[in-house]
C-alpha cells in the first residue's frame, strides 16, 4: 500500500499526491483517522477480448469453462416454443 494522507494534507499537497500516483503508487485518503478513499493509477485495459478474459481469470473474477457431463437435450419438447414466446412478448 502507498502513503496515507489526511484529507487536509491531501488538499494541501495535491500535486504531490498526483505525482505519487503517476509513479504507480497508491495513495490512501483518511478522514478523522479512518481510510475513506484510495487514489490509484488507471489500469490500461487489454487490447482484445481474449486478453480481457485471461486477466479476469487470473484475478479470480471468472473461471474457465466447466466440463460438460452427459448429453445435452432441449428443454422444450414442443416445436415453435420460442416463436410463441416471442409473439406473446409483443
Amino acid at each position: 500500500m502507498g502513503k496515507s494522507y489526511s484529507l487536509y494534507e491531501a488538499k494541501a499537497k495535491f500535486s504531490e499526491v498526483v505525482r505519487k500516483v503517476r509513479e504507480g503508487k497508491r495513495v490512501v485518503i483518511s478522514y478523522r483517522g479512518e481510510a475513506v478513499a484510495e487514489i490509484r493509477p488507471i489500469e490500461q485495459s487489454p487490447a482484445c477480448l481474449s486478453d480481457s478474459l485471461a486477466q479476469m481469470e487470473s484475478e479470480g473474477i471468472l473461471s474457465g469453462p466447466a466440463a460438460c457431463e452427459g448429453n445435452l437435450y432441449p428443454l422444450v419438447s414442443k416445436p415453435g416454443a420460442l416463436k410463441r414466446f416471442l409473439e406473446s412478448r409483443e
